[in-house]
C-alpha cells in the first residue's frame, strides 16, 4: 500500500503540472505577477490538494487504512513520491553538473521536506475528519514557504527557520494523533 501510495504521488506530478500552468495563464489574464503571492498560493493549492488525492484515492477503502495516524504517514509518502518527481525534473533543468548538485542538496533539505511536512499536516486533518481545513492550512504554510524561497533567494535561512518550526508542530500533530489511537 506505501509503494501504491508513493507511486500515485510521484503521478500526481502530471496534472500538477498542467494546472500549475493553466492557472499561471489565468493569473497573468487578471493582471497578477507571474510568480507573485498569488499565483504562489494557487500553484501550492494544486500540489496539496493532488497530492491529497493520490492518497485518498489509493487508501480509501483499504483495510490497512485503520488508525488515524495512517493519514499523515499516507500523507507523507504521496508527497515523497511527488517531490521525488519535481526534484527529478529540477536536476534536469540543470545547466551543469555543478547545477544540478547544488539543485538537487537545495531541493532535497528543501522542497522535500517542506512536501513532507505541509502533507503531514493535511494528513493530520484528515484524521480528524476535517479536509478542507487542512488543505488550507498545508497550503498557507506551502505558500510561505514558496513565498520565502522566492523573495530571500539569497538568504535561505529564513525558509529554513520556518522549515524548522513546521517541523516542531508537525511532530506535535504525530504525537496527538498516535496517543489518540
Amino acid at each position: 500500500m506505501i509503494f501504491k501510495v508513493f507511486l500515485a504521488g510521484a503521478f500526481a506530478t502530471i496534472p500538477a503540472f498542467y494546472f500549475q500552468v493553466f492557472s499561471k495563464e489565468a493569473i497573468n489574464i487578471f493582471g497578477f505577477e507571474d510568480y507573485g503571492f498569488v499565483f504562489l498560493v494557487v500553484s501550492a493549492a494544486i500540489e496539496e490538494i493532488l497530492k491529497f488525492l493520490a492518497a485518498y484515492l489509493i487508501v480509501k477503502k483499504s483495510r490497512f487504512f485503520d488508525e488515524p495516524i495512517d493519514a499523515m504517514i499516507y500523507m507523507v509518502v504521496s508527497a515523497l513520491g511527488f517531490a521525488m518527481v519535481e526534484n527529478i525534473a529540477s536536476v534536469f533543468g540543470a545547466n551543469d553538473l555543478s547545477d544540478a548538485i547544488g539543485i538537487t542538496i537545495l531541493r532535497f533539505v528543501g522542497a522535500t521536506l517542506l512536501h513532507a511536512l505541509s502533507s503531514g499536516l493535511l494528513g493530520y486533518y484528515w484524521a480528524k475528519s476535517k479536509i478542507f481545513r487542512g488543505i488550507i492550512y498545508s497550503t498557507v504554510l506551502h505558500g510561505i514557504f514558496n513565498y520565502l524561497i522566492i523573495t530571500f533567494e539569497e538568504k535561505l535561512i529564513y525558509p529554513a527557520v520556518f522549515l524548522v518550526l513546521m517541523g516542531f508542530f508537525i511532530f506535535a500533530d504525530f504525537e496527538r494523533i498516535k496517543d489518540e489511537d
